[in-house]
């Protein structure tokens, strides 16, 4: 038996969504543009007490960044929360947060990079969320697509992607339940309450200033793990501003990625746009999908979102 995540209520203008700062500092006019552009979707903002304090590197002190996010998870009239930014800091408080409030009154929680903890233990918890833009990179002229398809997400619209072809894709076609984000993030939350059940999942991976030894050591712990052989398919996104040593590794992300899904026959595609970059889909994680990965391009199709209930 399996529980299918419950889909949040879409939104409607007029809707209420809280913004608040669950790792990394910033400003409100850090974010102004973000809310501007949420406004002129027709919702209102309401903005937590964490946008502009500070704790160190912090968005202020742990106990205000649980604070100001149970508050927003408990009110009935927030319909979506976003984390103003990533940078560090969601594993330090998610222990500490009461989900029982999203229980009963479900809605969207919205980040990537370090919030990818937030939305892994949210699956764990049978809901869905989306690995999408946050307020601190909203509005930008070079932002806009991504932007649009966070709208789309959140306000119900049909969410698909056609990707140029990439010469070393694996082709294949697969439906499962996407799930993912931040790769190192992943890795730090094996054997936690948040561990990403990998098994028939669609999953997609991203990650930002890393070493290449390093990314070839996660996947080799993921493998064997045994985790990588139970994908039913793998979206790999943007591993931008990589680093290497004064001895270079001597390998590529494709390579790397594909030497450790060798014996595996799941299909594969590099160069999907999301990821620390302008270009950064929106991703429902917890939501059935399907890939196909053809000698022509890569398709992502979302389906239906739906109530919970239990499938044998």
């Amino acid at each position: 038996m399996k529980t299918i995540p419950v889909t949040p209520p879409y939104l409607q203008p007029g809707d209420t969504v809280g913004i608040c700062c669950l790792a990394y500092k910033l400003t409100y006019d850090d974010i102004a543009a973000g809310v501007k552009l949420l406004e002129s979707w027709g919702l209102r903002v309401l903005i937590g007490e964490t946008v502009g304090a500070e704790d160190r590197q912090f968005g202020g002190s742990d106990a205000l960044r649980i604070q100001d996010f149970q508050q927003m998870l408990d009110n009935p009239q927030v319909k979506a929360i976003f984390s103003a930014r990533g940078g560090y800091g969601t594993t330090r408080i998610l222990d500490k947060i009461d989900f029982a409030g999203l229980q009963r009154n479900p809605k969207w929680i919205i980040g990537y990079s370090d919030i990818t903890a937030l939305l892994c233990h949210l699956l764990y918890l049978g809901h869905e969320s989306l690995h999408a833009t946050m307020p601190k990179l909203m509005g930008q002229p070079d932002t806009q697509e991504a932007d649009e398809t966070l709208r789309r997400a959140l306000f119900g619209e049909e969410l698909k992607y056609q990707e140029p072809s990439h010469p070393m894709n694996r082709l294949g076609a697969a439906t499962g339940v996407l799930a993912g984000g931040n790769l190192i993030l992943l890795d730090t939350l094996v054997n936690t309450a948040s561990d990403l059940d990998y098994t028939g999942k669609i999953l997609f991976l991203e990650d930002v200033g890393e070493n290449f030894y390093n990314l070839d050591r996660v996947l080799v712990h993921l493998r064997r793990m045994g985790r990588l052989q139970k994908l039913a398919g793998l979206v790999l996104g943007q591993f931008t501003e990589m680093k290497d040593n004064t001895v270079p590794f001597g390998r590529t992300v494709e390579e790397i990625v594909l030497e450790h899904c060798a014996g595996t026959d799941f299909p594969i595609c590099f160069d999907f746009p999301v990821g620390h970059v302008p270009r950064n889909v929106a991703m429902i994680v917890g939501r059935e999908a399907r890939l196909e990965v053809s000698g022509t391009g890569t398709s992502l199709t979302f389906s239906q979102g739906r109530d919970s209930e239990i499938v044998s």
